[in-house]
């Protein structure tokens, strides 16, 4: 984790060395010759360093826990480490401080004694103190540690070790643990003996604990005789290919007594390795396991000796915890496991816990709590089977079982008898790239089964400085790309994606969240703060605190001097006077976030923030920011969506690296009217914060639409209020937005006539287009919609006044998989021609009065899965033709015409709508929304 903590603070020091913020320093102390040459210099002298002890600390992170004297040493690598970070942190505040000098043309002669020069030789001396305590460590290291490995032997050979122990234990497992597999087992022996050509690869892969090597070994036991040539290789992350083609060779002759290789293998170069595999499987049909792939070039490093399509029936089988080694074999033949069933869990659990015993069915007085523990599990089979067995050598009582459960956390850091687990799961952690480390340790400061958004995710790494730049790519996307990384690598679940398949929601395994938890406390990467059972104590070396639970507000002695995330999800938490303290006190602070608590104010003291990257005030009482906000000169992110501010500071104008901006609140929770959210009033100079990506939400006036074009940055963007008047320069500015994705456009009122023939360029990015609000005469025949054609994704008309029915003209956005009609149409009928948007997924028809038929022909929608008809009191009939969406999973119906129940259920008998696995009828009923089924699908809960 220390290489991690270096690689923040090789960033801020990059930042520093750059062209324009060394200028800026220069200039300070132009005549002090001394400080103009240290400070440059220590800086470069210190990151060098720091990137050898990055690299040193990569090489023998595996073996760090199973080595006292190297643990202590890595300790105040990393104490050192957040040292280095906490003096950048200034540096860059006193070139920021001359920045704001210059730009208000006060920058004076700086004579001898000033308070900034005294400020500046302080930073030079402490970074000089620094450097001398880097060459200190770098010397205790080669007097303590005699070489890389501590006399533990090459972390390569370690880490080798230690996988090939997991490995070869799966070989042994009891039948007993043996559940949940047989499918698992069925299908693999299948893709083995089938003909198919695409088989030679089969992968089978998921998390660490899912019980991938105990599958593959079963079957490799019970059906590897069956293959002339057999070999199993262990593959580890820090594999050698030669050594990898070394074990297939002796694999591969092991059993044999009359072609046994005569020689020592570990004489043999690369090409004499290859020939002699090439030559033993010649003509040959073999299996070869390779287990625990963590890089795809594992298998390409060997893939010279091996003749995958020999057409002899021969196969490989991969097990992995990455979706990109997963992606070595056909897609027709990846297994990807899951976790345990919960019937199947708890059978597991009672096979191991009671293993002792000649009936082995748990007691009824432990039966709840048991199943508490194996919840905890989340399916897991190696934690299920670990856990099982620990508390087979405890009490059968409810008292020392309730033990285990609460301190499940320290138990799977500390218990031998949990070691396996760790193991298993710290691998997946110590095999991530540094650049990944962070990421995943920040996850772990969200509440147990917390559901985490991708979007915020990718902010909040960007603010705390995880995300390096990546050629043209916004950081943003860069920090995308590390989640679905995390993903890939089944360090994080993916619970829900989005209409065009990315990912929104995901979440971390309770289990694995329990080591990450307990990770970040050992490498003081966060605290988690609750007052009904404290995790940890917090002390001034604390740099991120997340509060799960306060009964109402922290101690008001609280000091945390360095401080840079402060995160609250406890929405009872309200006293500002906490928030006072914290501004006064933690002056390094990166990331605020207060999402969901009930503070009415912000202190003027934010704006001593000099670091802030992050403010999140969504959900919030407060009503007013202060002007001090402007001093915030670092803000990349400001969220005040759904609180009460309805107005930004006129000092809004001086955040010129803010990127995010978030300011929409519902103010008609019913939706029903066309002002049913708001916007904040456009500050003067909004226009000139050119980072600007996100633009959410503001409400037109003339001078801001004119001036939006200068955002160009923008990439979405939601804009209320608008009148006809404003449209044409709205357009005009739209159109020189190149890299805008959603734009979102609500008129003044119901009355108003949004023009949208004015755009100079037509858009070719965008994916989302939200529209409320009368649209003129023609505009479904504009080439803003041909130009959408093969882009569009997603569109929602509202209150449009359309009289003849759009579907025609919409049908050229050949890419929709979501359409919304909401208020759209006055006219009586829509048809669904064949053929006609091919991939749209949703289709939401919504408040439209006169709407009486709605037809489809064959082969129109043929992606459809989802429909949703709600308040059309005038339709009668089930759509005509709904038969011929033959991928509808759902359909919902909602105050429609008194007779369309009756019908409904008259096509029902007709096998129209039988094949629709869930058809509901909506309802109110006692102030409850009831879901009734009509359809033989299990209702809605």
């Amino acid at each position: 984790m220390a290489e991690a903590a270096i690689l923040l603070v090789v960033t801020k020091i990059s930042f520093a060395l750059g062209g324009e913020a060394l200028k800026l320093a220069s200039s300070q102390f132009a005549n002090e010759v001394s400080l103009l040459i240290q400070l440059p210099s220590s800086l470069r002298r210190i990151k060098r360093e720091l990137l050898v002890m990055q690299a040193f600390l990569g090489q023998i992170d595996a073996q760090i826990d199973k080595n006292q004297v190297l643990e202590a040493w890595v300790e105040e690598v990393q104490k050192l480490a957040y040292d280095v970070e906490d003096n950048m942190d200034e540096y860059i505040f006193l070139i920021a401080q001359q920045q704001e000098s210059r730009l208000r043309g006060r920058l004076k002669k700086i004579v001898k004694g000033s308070p900034n020069l005294i400020a500046w030789r302080q930073k030079a001396a402490q970074l000089k103190e620094l450097e001398s305590d880097l060459v200190h460590l770098s010397e205790m290291k080669e007097r303590w540690i005699k070489t890389a490995g501590g006399g533990m032997g090459s972390s390569s050979n370690y880490a080798s070790e230690n996988q090939l122990h997991l490995a070869v234990s799966s070989h042994f497992i009891d039948e007993d643990d043996l559940v949940g597999i047989d499918q698992n087992k069925k299908t693999l022996i299948e893709w083995l003996f089938d003909e198919d050509p695409v088989s030679s690869i089969i992968s089978v892969w998921g998390m660490g604990g899912l019980g991938k090597t105990t599958l593959v070994t079963k079957v490799y036991k019970s059906e590897s005789k069956r293959f002339e040539r057999r070999a199993w290789i262990s593959v580890s992350q820090t594999y050698q290919v030669d050594d990898l083609l070394r074990s297939m060779v002796e694999e591969l002759h092991k059993n044999e007594k009359v072609d046994k290789i005569p020689i020592d293998t570990r004489e043999l170069n690369h090409r004499r390795l290859v020939e002699i595999i090439r030559s033993s499987l010649d003509q040959k049909r073999y299996l070869i396991i390779l287990d625990d792939v963590w890089d795809p070039t594992a298998f390409n490093g060997i893939s010279d000796a091996i003749n995958v399509d020999d057409n002899k029936g021969s196969r490989i089988i991969i097990t992995t915890r990455s979706a990109d080694v997963a992606s070595l074999a056909h897609d027709s033949r990846k297994l990807e496991l899951q976790v345990l069933e919960s019937t199947e869990a708890w059978d597991l659990f009672c096979r191991r816990a009671f293993r002792k015993e000649k009936v082995r069915k748990c007691p009824e007085e432990l039966e709840e709590l048991g199943k508490e523990i194996v919840l905890k599990c989340q399916g897991l089979p190696l934690a299920i089977v670990s856990i099982g067995s620990l508390l087979s050598l405890r009490e059968k009582t409810k008292s020392e079982w309730q033990k285990v459960y609460d301190q499940l956390s320290w138990q799977l850091d500390k218990n031998p008898n949990l070691e396996n687990v760790k193991r298993v799961l710290n691998l997946s952690y110590n095999y991530l790239p540094r650049y990944l480390k962070n990421c995943f340790l920040h996850c772990s400061m969200f509440p147990e089964d917390h559901v985490l958004q991708r979007k915020r995710l990718m902010r909040l790494w960007v603010a705390e400085g995880f995300v390096e730049e990546r050629g043209s790519s916004t950081m943003e996307e860069v920090a995308e790309d590390y989640l679905k990384e995390l993903i890939h690598r089944c360090m994080l679940q993916v619970v829900k994606r989005n209409e065009f398949g990315r990912i929104k929601h995901c979440r971390m395994h309770d289990v694995v969240r329990e080591l990450a938890v307990s990770l970040s406390k050992k490498e003081n990467f966060s605290v988690i703060y609750d007052d009904l059972q404290v995790v940890v104590n917090m002390t001034d070396e604390t740099r991120r605190l997340s509060v799960h639970k306060c009964s109402n507000e922290l101690p008001s002695s609280m000091e945390l001097p360095r401080l840079r995330t402060f995160t609250v999800f406890d929405p009872s938490m309200s006293s500002s006077s906490s928030l006072s303290s914290l501004c006064s006190s933690s002056r390094y602070l990166t990331v605020l976030d207060l999402q969901g608590i009930s503070i009415e104010r912000v202190p003027d003291e934010i704006g001593d923030l000099f670091n802030l990257h992050f403010l999140g005030l969504r959900e919030t009482k407060v009503k007013k920011l202060p002007k001090s906000l402007g001093r915030l000169r670092n803000l990349q992110t400001l969220d005040l969506c759904k609180s009460e501010i309805e107005k930004l500071p006129s000092t809004t104008r001086n955040l010129k690296k803010l990127r995010h901006l978030f300011a929409e609140k519902v103010v008609d929770p019913s939706l029903e009217t066309i002002n049913n959210r708001r916007g904040v009033r456009a500050p003067m100079g909004l226009w000139n914060l050119k980072d600007l990506q996100t633009l959410q939400a503001v409400e037109a006036n003339m001078e801001f639409v004119e001036r939006l074009r200068n955002l160009t940055q923008l990439r979405s963007v939601r804009i209320w209020k608008v009148r006809g008047i404003h449209c044409k320069h709205l357009c005009a500015s739209l159109s020189r937005l190149r890299y805008l994705y959603f734009l979102d456009l609500n008129a003044s009122d119901e009355n108003e006539i949004l023009q949208l023939g004015g755009w100079d360029h037509q858009p070719q990015h965008l994916l989302k287009l939200d529209l409320n609000g009368q649209l003129a005469e023609g505009t479904m025949d504009l080439p803003l919609f041909r130009a959408l054609g093969s882009s569009l994704r997603k569109l929602h008309l509202g209150w449009s006044g359309l009289r003849e029915d759009p579907l025609g003209s919409l049908s050229q956005l050949t890419s929709l998989v979501q359409l919304v009609l909401r208020k759209a149409y006055d006219g009586q009928q829509l048809w669904f021609r064949s053929g006609w948007f091919p991939n749209l997924k949703r289709l939401i028809l919504f408040d439209m009065p006169e709407l009486n038929q709605v037809e489809v022909e064959d082969d129109a929608m043929a992606s459809l899965k989802y429909l949703d008809l709600d308040r059309l009191p005038k339709l009668k009939d089930v759509p005509r033709g709904i038969e011929y969406l033959t991928s509808l999973q759902e359909l919902y119906l909602m105050d429609l015409h008194p007779e369309f129940r009756g019908r409904f259920e008259e096509s029902n008998d007709k096998n129209k709508v039988q094949s629709i696995p869930n058809a509901y009828y909506i309802f109110k009923r006692g102030g409850q929304t009831v879901y009734e089924s009509l359809s033989c699908s299990v209702p809605l809960p």
